[in-house]
């Protein structure tokens, strides 16, 4: 699925239903944008999944309520959808520990693999983990604080982004190093 198209159809499933993640989509598209210096001829594709990451929130979509399976179950029908892009958005920021959390670890695991690159991987979490609700930029550490006080400490979001934080913060060490080393500002 091209750029283009994966913009439209996320503002399709969120602009008017979810407008503050759509909010927070545009602002993980951005900052997928920034990175595409260290993607080369994958920066298209890093992008298109970064605007599709959160699609799985849309109401005509949720079927488990787990946004990352949802979604991905979702792209999985579209023939225009590369099997890596619905892969890494099916498992997003650490969405097996989620799924651990939810009795859906199985599940997301046996039907979406993990995708075999690591950059790639780490390169989504540095953009969903460092952009706002609101799609502005900030830190890991605030982003994950920020979503302890939304969802409480001991909810299932809650518990899982404590088990998941010291991977999220690895996650933007490393795309930070690659940028430094590649002279990429941030």
């Amino acid at each position: 699925m091209t750029v283009g198209r994966s913009y439209e159809l996320a503002e399709a499933l969120l602009g008017e239903s979810l407008p503050k993640r759509w909010e927070h989509t545009k602002g993980v598209a951005a900052c997928a944008r920034r990175l595409g210096p260290l993607f080369g001829d994958q920066s298209e594709f890093l992008e298109a999944a970064a605007v599709l990451h959160d699609i799985g929130y849309a109401p005509p979509l949720v079927v488990t309520g787990f946004h990352p399976l949802d979604g991905a179950r979702h792209l999985r029908t579209l023939d225009a959808v590369d099997d890596r892009a619905v892969r890494l958005v099916a498992n997003h920021s650490f969405a097996l520990l989620e799924a651990e959390e939810r009795g859906l670890r199985a599940e997301l695991a046996d039907e979406f693999p993990l995708l075999d690159d690591p950059l790639l991987v780490d390169a989504l979490v540095y953009c969903d983990m460092t952009t706002t609700p609101d799609g502005g930029r900030t830190t890991s550490e605030e982003r994950v604080g920020e979503i302890l006080g939304r969802y409480g400490k001991d909810s299932v979001v809650g518990r899982f982004i404590r088990r998941a934080a010291p991977g999220i913060h690895e996650s933007v060490g490393r795309v930070r190093a690659v940028a430094n080393e590649l002279g990429v500002v941030l």
